[in-house]
């Protein structure tokens, strides 16, 4: 535990604090899980790195789950980006921004609506080869036209929560409980 990343500032924690939902006691055994996932110790967090967890090795969505992890774009994952996600994603987090989270999985390229590529896009990665392009196609274009209310050919985060955010249990669903 040499390293110079091994202790979260006082300074830091409080930041976090505000920033997050979590308090003192959950940050520094999140802290913890962190260093542990940190295998080279860089005080930051890369694919490889999550890919040690087995539940999340499986998960064909986390290279798109990591990309939004990654707030400052620079391909690796600090603690403070680690921290704010997993509080949007936990029981504290709100359903509101729960539903953003998601949307941000389809929205690839980030101009703020899922378009009928990028919808297939993550559905493949989901499905992989239980359905063919044809039949996945089908089920995107089905998609979009329910969705589109302004006929505009895309799904905006406003048409996205009006369809999905009253599906019953949506909230539980995408929530990550970290406590234990």
């Amino acid at each position: 535990m040499g390293n110079s990343h091994s202790l979260l500032s006082k300074e830091s924690l409080d930041q976090m604090k505000d920033a997050t939902n979590f308090s003192d006691g959950e940050l520094k055994k999140l802290y913890r899980r962190f260093q542990m996932l940190d295998k080279d110790g860089s005080g930051t967090l890369t694919t490889d790195e999550f890919l040690s967890i087995p539940d999340l090795a499986l998960n064909p969505l986390l290279e798109r789950v990591l990309q939004i992890f990654d707030q400052n774009k620079d391909k690796e994952i600090e603690f403070s980006e680690f921290a704010s996600t997993l509080s949007t994603l936990s029981q504290k987090g709100s359903k509101d921004d729960k539903l953003k989270f998601l949307f941000q999985i389809y929205d690839i390229d980030c101009d703020g609506y899922i378009s009928n590529g990028e919808l297939f896009q993550v559905l493949k990665m989901m499905v992989g080869s239980n359905l063919n392009d044809v039949q996945l196609q089908q089920i995107v274009d089905k998609t979009i036209i329910e969705g589109d209310l302004d006929k505009d050919g895309k799904i905006s985060y406003d048409e996205f929560s009006a369809m999905i955010g009253n599906q019953e249990g949506i909230e539980e669903k995408l929530s990550v409980n970290w406590s234990d």
